[in-house]
């Protein structure tokens, strides 16, 4: 009798274990509402290759989004910096500064032959380092914000263009805050922090060409006029002078001819 009372009692503590641990399963695998709301939230803090994947699905998801100087949202368009900066926080929640001159400092320096998909690349596009960025997806392709007039598109590195404008690449480390290295002593602006001074620049440039021309308009001005007032003093000089000679002829007395001295 014995026996038979062992084993259910045995089959009822073995069920009772897989009943309570069958809901701990399920807890771990549910995904939450934020989760279901951003499926990459859940990848947020992880460093391996799911992260930088959804990294460059975030980032390949905006191919075609035009790009606009200023611009931080896919809606209303994306410059190279406000691309690469919403595509970090929104895969990685990793908030990188706002300009390319600034995201140059963030992170570590990457040699070429490192690189890596999600590394940051950056151009010379503007006649100054790291005016120019872009995120490395491999194969010497990455994908960036051109310009304006153009979409975000994927782009080939080893071309001619790209190879004579590469200024170098950074790595973020994710997970952890982002650390920016000391500004040089000449620091490089990137194409929205130096559209600015730029502006400036141009508004001094055309300042000084109009106080230039309206210079020049004011000499000739005067010139005109004192070549006015001396050819009006020359013309009355020259008229008081004949009006003098005529009143001398009139008052001068006629001279006897010899005739006229022999008769009288």
């Amino acid at each position: 009798m014995k026996l038979p009372l062992f084993l259910p009692a045995l089959f009822f503590a073995f069920f009772m274990t897989f009943a309570y641990a069958a809901p701990e399963a399920q807890v771990k695998g549910f995904a939450t509402s934020e989760e279901q709301s951003d499926p990459i939230a859940r990848f947020a803090s992880a460093p391996g290759e799911e992260a930088v994947g959804d990294l460059l699905l975030q980032a390949m998801s905006l191919i075609g989004v035009a790009y606009r100087f200023g611009g931080n949202s896919p809606a209303s368009g994306l410059d190279c910096s406000g691309f690469i900066k919403y595509v970090f926080e929104k895969s990685l929640k990793v908030n990188l500064p706002r300009t390319a001159a600034e995201m140059a400092r963030a992170g570590r320096a990457v040699e070429r032959d490192e690189l890596a998909a999600g590394d940051l690349v950056f151009f010379n596009t503007r006649g100054f380092r790291n005016s120019h960025a872009g995120i490395y997806l491999g194969g010497n392709k990455f994908i960036h914000a051109p310009r304006s007039g153009k979409n975000i598109e994927v782009s080939n590195m080893t071309g001619s263009y790209w190879v004579s404008r590469y200024n170098g690449a950074r790595r973020v480390q994710r997970g952890q805050p982002v650390q920016l290295e000391a500004a040089a002593e000449h620091p490089v602006r990137s194409r929205e922090a130096a559209a600015p001074v730029a502006r400036a620049t141009s508004k001094s440039k055309a300042n000084s060409r109009n106080k230039v021309v309206a210079g020049k308009k004011s000499t000739a001005q005067k010139s005109s006029v004192k070549s006015r007032t001396s050819t009006r003093a020359s013309a009355k000089s020259s008229k008081a002078s004949s009006t003098k000679k005529q009143a001398s002829a009139k008052k001068a007395p006629a001279k006897k001819t010899s005739s006229q001295k022999k008769s009288s």
